[in-house]
């Protein structure tokens, strides 16, 4: 399903307010749990995503005599 970041801001907007609830576009949808609500914002984020900021690694460099 192709997911809008409308849709994860009002997911995410419930998750925070703890209710089950989640209202968009004249549609209300009521999740069993906050459990299931954070599994779908995280395959959301994946989605779209916005999973997780980028790695970051640094270079290192050795002379090769153990210092």
């Amino acid at each position: 399903m192709a997911w809008t970041t409308q849709q994860l801001a009002a997911l995410e907007t419930a998750i925070a307010q703890g209710t089950t609830r989640v209202t968009f576009e004249g549609r209300t949808v009521e999740y069993r749990s906050l459990a299931d609500m954070i599994r779908l914002r995280d395959l959301m984020r994946r989605d779209l995503g916005a999973a997780s900021p980028p790695a970051i690694t640094y270079a290192g460099f050795s002379r090769g005599d153990g210092t």
